[in-house]
């Protein structure tokens, strides 16, 4: 409950406090203290939640993806991480930023993070092992994904698309173009 509420109170744009959460959450003020003791220790939890969430939506799509095509694999990433991010802002900004607290203060946070770090990785090694990737670089393809990715996210949320004439309903076509166009970068001419 308190969990939810200081996400909620994230989407919100409010300040998140450990009292408020408590109010939101209808219990008394006292009580979250004897789970979290500061601020930070709620938003750590508040980012642990966002991140099973978002790795349960990855788990998603890539299930559906079949594991022998690790390109194909590499694009339902992308998509479940845009599509993630876009359809749960508060919950993205707490997992992306400092803003809420710091990142390193969750072994969680950190061991996840490498995690889907070490699987994009793979997937990576595993597309340069079939011969399909025209540069041996993986690292410098791996920042150029996440950029793409976090920042096609950040324009979403920050409202930027308008002011380059994508329309609300054309956003998600448009990520599957983007990040179809970066494959088609990163793939060896046949």
């Amino acid at each position: 409950m308190l969990i939810d509420a200081a996400l909620q109170l994230a989407a919100e744009g409010a300040e998140v406090s450990v009292r408020e959460a408590a109010r939101r959450a209808a219990v008394s003020p006292g009580a979250p203290f004897r789970h979290f003791p500061n601020r930070d220790a709620l938003m750590a939890a508040a980012a642990e939640e966002a991140q099973r969430r978002f790795r349960a939506e990855i788990e998603v799509a890539l299930g559906q993806a079949p594991a022998t095509d690790p390109l194909g694999r590499f694009r339902a990433f992308g998509l479940a991480y845009l599509r993630w991010a876009m359809q749960n802002p508060a919950h993205f900004e707490i997992i992306s930023t400092g803003r809420y607290f710091a990142h390193g203060s969750s072994a969680e946070l950190t061991r996840d993070n490498a995690e889907l770090i070490a699987l994009t990785e793979q997937m990576l090694a595993d597309a340069a092992a079939q011969g399909l990737l025209r540069s041996a670089d993986l690292k410098r393809i791996e920042i150029a994904a996440r950029a793409l990715v976090y920042g096609f996210a950040r324009m979403k949320l920050d409202g930027h698309f308008p002011r380059w004439g994508v329309e609300a309903g054309e956003i998600d076509g448009m990520a599957e173009g983007v990040i179809d166009l970066f494959i088609a970068g990163i793939v060896k001419p046949a």
